[in-house]
């Protein structure tokens, strides 16, 4: 499906709107919206233990290449840190604000260095307006280019890279770790945040310890290198995850605003999988039933797939699930198709300027 079209979803029933009030009738009568305090204290107590267990081996392993398995092991669980922070940001943890805020910054900002605050803004917006082209911050054009009015009015970097990005795609995702430090830390100088001292000091002991860490146990050389490979492979791993969900679907732009529910299955994808693919992505596979309930508790997106597929068949709406291969695969495909304007301009160029070349 070309990620540039317009999308025109199906006729809406005559009652606009109660369409999702039903799927949320069958979802709370599922019982499907209830909180887990056992689950999630179980997760967060081995996401923590996890946590620890990668610093004491990076400790304990001290001045040797061999902490690069460290580093490695590390990326992987400063993801899951961050789909905790995901599933706390989105009340699924806590139905109150205020111990979800408090233990979000800790996850957040503490425990991988990721902005909590300007974090939880951008997600909003996001699920407010998935994947259109003027509401959607995860569409900004700052380093790639989404859709072809996009590539034609490129400029500077989107414009050099737009020819092959999606060549590029998974390399630019080893900067992702960085990127979001880098945000975070710029956060810090907008008035609107909130809580920006406490923001700013979690942020502050992160750094602080991380990079005290670092350069204590290793000598310099090898401190940058471990540092330089943990945050590459931790943004490849959030990449990983996050890239199947919209990439490739649909865009929406100006006033094509579908009903809530159409508005966030048609440009939502689901991948399939069993219990590991639950535990790598997060629950983030059951991208379609998140964004239709983003307060439902991750361990039961999988019972809820069944009912809002049916759903959506008995309204006739579009409802995709595919292979986490097959989701990638149309990411890239729709990123090569979002270039196609830079690289016909750049062929008219190059054959503008043959005569004169060969003159």
């Amino acid at each position: 499906m070309n990620s540039s079209q317009t999308v025109r979803p199906p006729p809406a029933p005559a009652e606009q709107g109660s369409d999702f009030a039903r799927l949320s009738k069958k979802i709370q009568a599922a019982g499907l919206m209830s909180r887990r305090p056992g689950y999630y204290t179980l997760r967060i107590t081995a996401v923590t233990a996890l946590y620890l267990a990668g610093w004491t081996a990076f400790a304990m392993i001290g001045d040797s290449w061999w902490t690069l398995l460290a580093a490695g092991f590390l990326a992987l669980v400063f993801g899951q840190v961050a789909l905790l922070a995901h599933d706390v940001a989105h009340r699924q943890v806590f139905r109150l604000r205020k111990p979800s805020e408090l233990s979000g910054r800790i996850a957040g900002n503490l425990g991988i260095g990721m902005g909590y605050g300007w974090w939880q803004d951008k997600h909003t917006r996001h699920h407010a307006n998935p994947n259109h082209e003027d509401l959607d911050p995860d569409l900004d054009p700052d380093i790639l280019v989404w859709t072809q009015d996009q590539a034609r009015a490129a400029t500077g970097l989107p414009r050099i890279l737009g020819r092959h990005q999606a060549l590029l795609f998974f390399p630019l995702l080893t900067l992702e770790g960085f990127n979001l430090h880098v945000a975070g830390v710029r956060s810090l100088a907008d008035p609107s945040l909130k809580n920006r001292a406490w923001e700013g000091a979690l942020l502050l002991t992160h750094l602080a310890a991380y990079l005290g860490a670092l350069f204590l146990v290793l000598s310099p050389v090898r401190a940058i290198v471990v540092l330089v490979v943990h945050q590459c492979l931790f943004g490849v791993y959030l990449g990983s995850i996050f890239a199947p969900n919209h990439k490739g679907m649909p865009v929406l732009r100006g006033t094509d605003r579908p009903d809530f529910l159409r508005r966030q299955v048609l440009t939502s994808r689901d991948v399939r999988g069993g219990r590991f693919t639950d535990i790598v992505l997060g629950g983030l596979n059951y991208q379609i039933e998140h964004h239709l309930f983003p307060s439902m508790p991750s361990p039961h997106l999988r019972r809820a797939q069944a009912i809002v597929r049916n759903h959506c068949q008995e309204l006739g709406v579009s409802y995709l699930e595919t292979s986490l291969i097959g989701s990638y695969r149309q990411t890239l495909a729709s990123l090569h198709d979002a270039g196609a304007p830079i690289r016909q301009r750049r062929r008219r160029a190059e054959e503008a300027q043959k005569p004169s070349s060969e003159a």
